[in-house]
């Protein structure tokens, strides 16, 4: 599935023991919650209907499977010398599914915080959210085939510790779309060349496949980005990210400047992306994939 055509199916196997749910605010709620790593790789089918009159829901944090420990401060994304090791290619993999996670967790989060959004946009997050489980168990695959397994490896929440602040479905797309998995337009393709050097040619065309469905992931926010403010404007995008993030933190070094314009971002936009410097004091690092 993707958001050019979000039609809600599936295409996971139903996790064990997980009812059906009435609706898709049910379903998303119940996804966010699941403490069952089952339950977040493989979720039952999501109904077709939406709440009637459905009521602003915020969730505040996921339900985390035991499975899954907090990393620990220090630990870095492993350099190339490293990554000829399975293991330190399955470590770096095992955090790039933790990102695929929390990207379907928070577009359930936008389906229950924004009702009043128009019903094509919430349809669109829960077919990015589909996606995003299916990126998941490529990820998890490979992720053994390297002799590891799911929670081996310490996660951070970095994006639940930023996205849920959105107050509006403006900026959660200028976040989440267009920040932080156009991020992953360049990231995606760096870490694909990083693997095929270190001979991991399945794992490099895991990644590839993953950045190139990723580009309509971002042309759906700046579509929507464009229909709610006549345009794909840079400051107008900057402006709508909630302190302290920073277009600084939202691309990787060099841009993907032909998978971006693909997305629907502008030349002027890339121009100033490209050249957008923050102040000196405080300049937080970038993550090194979304």
């Amino acid at each position: 599935m993707s958001a050019e055509n979000p039609v809600p199916t599936s295409t996971s196997e139903q996790a064990p023991n997980s009812p059906a749910t009435a609706d898709v605010e049910a379903w998303a709620e119940r996804y966010i919650c699941s403490t069952e790593l089952g339950h977040k790789l493989a979720p039952p089918t999501p109904p077709k209907v939406f709440r009637a009159a459905a009521t602003p829901l915020r969730v505040i944090e996921p339900g985390r499977p035991p499975e899954l420990r907090v990393a620990r401060r220090g630990e870095r994304t492993p350099k190339q010398e490293a990554l000829e090791a399975p293991r330190y290619r399955a470590r770096t993999l095992h955090a790039f599914w933790h990102h695929e996670l929390q990207a379907a967790e928070l577009m359930c989060w936008a389906i229950l915080a924004f009702p009043e959004a128009e019903p094509e946009f919430r349809r669109g997050l829960l077919g990015i959210c589909l996606d995003e489980i299916r990126h998941m168990n490529l990820y998890a695959e490979h992720i053994r085939a390297l002799g590891s397994r799911l929670g081996d490896f310490g996660v951070r929440d970095w994006f639940w510790k930023r996205v849920p602040s959105c107050s509006s479905p403006l900026e959660f797309v200028a976040v989440m779309g267009m920040g932080l998995e156009a991020a992953n337009l360049e990231h995606a393709p760096n870490f694909a060349a990083r693997f095929r050097l270190a001979g991991d040619e399945a794992g490099a065309l895991i990644q590839e496949r993953i950045a190139a469905e990723e580009v309509a992931h971002v042309g759906f926010a700046t579509r929507w980005f464009g229909r709610w403010t006549g345009g794909c404007d840079f400051e107008r995008w900057a402006s709508h990210l909630p302190p302290p993030l920073s277009p600084w933190v939202m691309h990787g070094s060099p841009l993907a400047d032909e998978a971006r314009r693909r997305a629907g971002m502008s030349e002027e936009f890339l121009r100033q992306l490209a050249a957008y410097v923050p102040e000196p004091k405080g300049v937080p690092a970038r993550p090194e994939s979304a």
